[in-house]
């Protein structure tokens, strides 16, 4: 059985007749490395009824396929410069076969300036240091919806890595119903787009400003949570070093899992979703929410 076009197949954010897929990482508990997940310690919730779990994908090897945007508020502060050589060592760093592509978000859109491609010395070339003017990325969020969009369907699994400080001028003052942040969850979530950040301080008054900067940071947390990414930050300051965060997120994409989920007679549009493990050392983390098709 070639378990490398099993695994493409599954991976088609489209619906099949065996139900819908979902990128699940599995993550060691106090930061150390998780074991090994089998298909009998998983359990699926949809809308909080019980699921059927289909096929359970380690997504390594042969069936690691990966495409990676990272993508760069062009309103962040021109420090970003010193986490450059972090950021081509993550690059130089993933396997061969994965595809990497470059963006900067700008005016509510996503400037793809390295489209995904292997050639991984061509994406580190191609990175520069961003604009530096606050708010010229309008909401960050509108880009990330923007990128979503321009990302055709594959057989691969697909994730972003944001570097924002999550502020989002265009919605003000700040509170738990940004429309722009909740649309780009959504949109990521239809897509099956893990979306990861790490906050880096904003150009200007609002790079220092403390009560922007946790609403900042409180985003990207939610982005990250409800699309089963990870959101990285330092206290309110820019990192010294993007390094440690790099690593753990490496270690999460070679603790992925494509789980086949088979809802049970739900309504079509986006369903909530939970995924939990029986097995002691380990947690998994999901995106909240999973699409159900029309011609479910």
């Amino acid at each position: 059985m070639n378990y490398s076009v099993m695994a493409a197949a599954f991976l088609a954010v489209s619906a099949c007749a065996f139900g819908q897929q979902l990128v699940v990482t599995a993550e060691g508990h106090h930061e150390a490395a998780p074991p090994e997940v089998m298909k009998d310690d998983v359990s699926v919730e949809v809308n909080r009824h019980p699921a059927q779990t289909g096929k359970w994908i380690p997504l390594r090897g042969d069936q690691a396929g990966l495409e990676l945007y990272i993508a760069i508020d062009e309103g962040e502060d021109t420090d970003l410069g010193n986490q450059f050589r972090s950021l081509k060592d993550f690059i130089h760093g993933q396997p061969g076969t994965a595809r990497i592509g470059l963006a900067y978000l700008r005016n509510g859109a996503a400037n793809i300036v390295a489209p995904l491609t292997t050639d991984h010395d061509q994406v580190a070339r191609t990175i520069r240091l961003p604009l530096g003017e606050p708010g010229v990325a309008a909401s960050p969020y509108m880009g990330i919806s923007d990128l979503v969009k321009k990302w055709p369907a594959s057989g691969n699994r697909r994730e972003v890595l944001l570097i924002s400080s999550g502020i989002d001028p265009y919605y003000s003052p700040p509170d738990t119903q940004n429309p722009y942040l909740q649309e780009a969850i959504e949109d990521a979530q239809r897509a099956g787009v893990l979306v990861h950040s790490i906050y880096f301080a904003e150009a200007g008054h609002l790079g220092h400003s403390y009560w922007r900067v946790t609403w900042g940071q409180n985003y990207l947390s939610k982005l990250g949570d409800e699309t089963g990414g990870e959101a990285y930050w330092q206290g309110i300051t820019s990192p010294v070093s993007f390094d440690p965060y790099l690593k753990d997120l490496a270690q999460r994409l070679q603790n992925q899992y494509l789980l086949t989920v088979v809802p049970r007679n739900e309504k079509r549009g986006l369903a909530s979703v939970r995924v939990v493990s029986s097995q002691p050392g380990v947690s998994l983390m999901a995106a909240s929410g999973i699409e159900i098709p029309k011609d479910y």
